[in-house]
């Protein structure tokens, strides 16, 4: 019962890190509620505008943060079993499957400013902008920290029984792929045409 009850206030990353995350989802969520609040205004526009968007762009990337994110699930859990160097590859690869998606978003970023669809072209791409934007910024911090992690199991600061950044780390990368799970069927996908 004791374990029980501590494990409650002290879950996987100590507490703080779920008080972040909750208030990153209470962020996103409203976010694209009101994504959706404005789309149901501008139908036409929103359908229009999201054909500009790269569904193939849009589907890599994907597969690039949840393939990341299973790197990292699996460094983890090699840290535990004291794989120490394998979990450090591990998340290694997490961190460039970041890099990855920074480049690919990046490109598509470049694609939309260079066509003119920048913040203040139109509804949508304000929110496009907003939302993807304030993703970027936690994907950039996420893959440093897991390059930052990589390299302390590396030198060793990181062990089997102590390892409390690493996981804290993970989350945090985790709620990266949960928001993008979240933001790419609704920006790419469903404002296509989905629910009229």
């Amino acid at each position: 019962m004791e374990q029980r009850q501590q494990q409650l206030f002290y879950p996987p990353g100590g507490i703080l890190i779920w008080m972040i995350l909750s208030i990153e989802l209470l962020t996103f969520i409203p976010a694209l509620i009101a994504f959706f609040a404005y789309r149901s205004q501008e139908i036409d526009l929103f359908i229009r505008s999201s054909g500009h968007l790269s569904l193939g762009i849009g589907t890599i990337n994907t597969a690039i943060l949840i393939g990341g994110g299973w790197l990292v699930a699996e460094g983890i859990r090699r840290l535990r079993l004291n794989q120490k160097s394998r979990a450090s590859r591990m998340i290694w690869l997490g961190a460039v499957a970041g890099i990855a998606f920074l480049l690919l978003k990046g490109f598509e970023y470049y694609q939309k400013l260079d066509s003119g669809y920048g913040l203040n072209y139109d509804t949508f791409f304000t929110m496009y902008w907003l939302i993807t934007g304030f993703h970027f910024l936690h994907v950039v911090v996420g893959t440093v920290l897991l390059a930052m992690a990589a390299n302390g199991i590396r030198k060793e600061r990181y062990t089997a029984t102590d390892h409390d950044d690493v996981e804290t780390i993970g989350i945090f990368w985790h709620m990266c792929d949960l928001i993008w799970i979240l933001v790419f069927p609704s920006l790419y996908i469903l404002s296509r045409g989905g629910l009229q």
